[in-house]
């Protein structure tokens, strides 16, 4: 049964629909080739992470170390990996303008009447 498991995430693309609803590569984030390598490898690499197969070959320990961040990214698939990890991770941006400097108190009236200006036909 874990074989056929594996076989059908191994040959399952991989797609991020919510941080990425275009695909990597219309994405701008990612070359054509760290895009391929994502979405031929990415359902093994998530599969290892959440523990649904076990690592059965060195390049796939070597995955999952580089995926938890044991270890420093070497070849081009776990660069690639690394480099989504540290997309979908960054801080978001509230919002372009930030919080307002000025309340509506700072242009409310004082209750003082020397300042006041009146005008007269």
């Amino acid at each position: 049964m874990a074989t056929i498991n594996r076989d059908f995430i191994t040959k399952k693309p991989f797609n991020d629909f919510k941080n990425y609803p275009y695909g990597f590569a219309r994405s701008g984030d990612f070359s054509i080739r760290e895009a391929e390598l994502l979405s031929q490898h990415g359902s093994l690499i998530a599969a290892l992470m959440n523990v649904e197969v076990e690592p059965m070959s060195a390049e796939e320990q070597s995955l999952l170390a580089v995926a938890r961040g044991e270890k420093a990214a070497e070849t081009t698939v776990e660069k690639a990996w690394s480099k989504y990890q540290a997309r979908i991770n960054r801080p978001k941006v509230g919002s372009m303008y930030g919080r307002s400097r000025y309340t509506d108190e700072a242009f409310e009236i004082s209750g003082g009447d020397d300042d006041d200006l009146v005008v007269e036909d």
